[in-house]
């Protein structure tokens, strides 16, 4: 951004060091926002600095535990984005406490500070009724969220993937360990959604392009079954592997051995083969955008994002996986 440019405000973004919230919050500097990140440990974040001009992005540290610190991190901000969130339970962050309550705890102090640009991300599969807890959570925060800031702009993301990423990017190391690679859900769909589309969402929606109080589902252009993703991953990486579908029964069999090893060895059982029972829940069900979603125009493209392909994309990071590198 050049200097006599107007900057548009600051804006508040809760989980801004994670996967996602590092694109997000390039996205919101590069489209004129002061962005003010807040997070549990902010040294670990201070690099995210350089992805503005000086002075434009700032780390500060808040805890969804401590009211007094969200409260904190929204004075003076224009708008917000929450973005934490977590993938598997720990003793110390559970699923309700950071995604239903957490989520809560950030949509009472927007409506506090009188804020009206609201972006909470939440997940495809978000249901109360849901047998997995993950899914639970999320649609506990959406409500939350609606309850306290009705004006707020719900996303729900299918798998998300970039450099980053904890899907490509993991199967990719378990097929370089692995001859036989193990898949519960072989024929469970996704629709894998590249992160700066979402990221450009995002920021859309801080510019009053997203309908207010609307939930949109951001699906990437391919719909693909399990199966074909770590088919994909394994021809990029041009490893030859034995994919083995597994039955859901059987798979939560494995999912709990592998948590019992994980408490059994102290945290020192590798996280490359840990799945959970929640997980296991998760791939019962399609990731797709719904019908309803593409219907009403609450998607990527209804926003006027063309998404990336998984092509376009992943090869450029997946190419060091292999035995030869390039």
């Amino acid at each position: 951004m050049n200097d006599n440019q107007t900057r548009k405000g600051l804006v508040t973004v809760f989980g801004g060091s994670g996967f996602i919230g590092r694109h997000v919050v390039r996205a919101l500097a590069r489209n004129g926002w002061c962005v003010r990140v807040a997070c549990r440990r902010p040294d670990r974040a201070f690099d995210l600095r350089s992805l503005g001009e000086p002075g434009q992005i700032d780390v500060v540290q808040a805890n969804l535990r401590s009211p007094q610190s969200i409260a904190a991190a929204l004075e003076g901000a224009d708008a917000a984005i929450n973005l934490v969130g977590i993938l598997i339970e720990s003793n110390d962050q559970t699923f309700a406490d950071i995604q239903s309550q957490g989520a809560r705890t950030v949509a009472e102090a927007v409506k506090e500070a009188g804020i009206t640009r609201f972006v909470h991300i939440s997940a495809i599969g978000a249901r109360i009724n849901s047998p997995s807890a993950y899914a639970r959570s999320k649609a506990e925060g959406e409500a939350a969220v609606h309850e306290l800031a009705p004006h707020a702009v719900i996303f729900r993301p299918s798998i998300v993937f970039g450099p980053e990423d904890d899907f490509f990017n993991r199967f990719a190391a378990m097929a370089r360990l692995m001859p036989i690679l193990p898949l519960v859900g072989a024929s469970t769909r996704f629709q894998p959604v590249f992160v700066d589309d979402i990221a450009q969402a995002a920021a859309l929606a801080l510019d009053g392009k997203a309908t207010p109080g609307a939930i949109y589902e951001l699906g990437g252009p391919e719909v693909k079954t399990f199966r074909e993703l770590v088919q994909y991953v394994c021809d990029v990486t041009r490893r030859h592997r034995y994919l083995v579908p597994l039955s859901f029964e059987m798979g939560k069999l494995m999912a709990s051995t592998t948590q019992i090893a994980g408490k059994l060895s102290l945290g020192l059982f590798p996280k490359l083969l840990s799945m959970t029972t929640d997980q296991v829940e998760l791939l019962r069900r399609d990731n797709v955008v719904s019908d309803e979603a593409k219907a009403s125009g609450a998607t990527l493209e209804g926003l006027g994002i063309m998404p990336q392909l998984i092509a376009a994309v992943v090869p450029a990071y997946l190419y060091h996986r292999r035995k030869v590198g390039q």
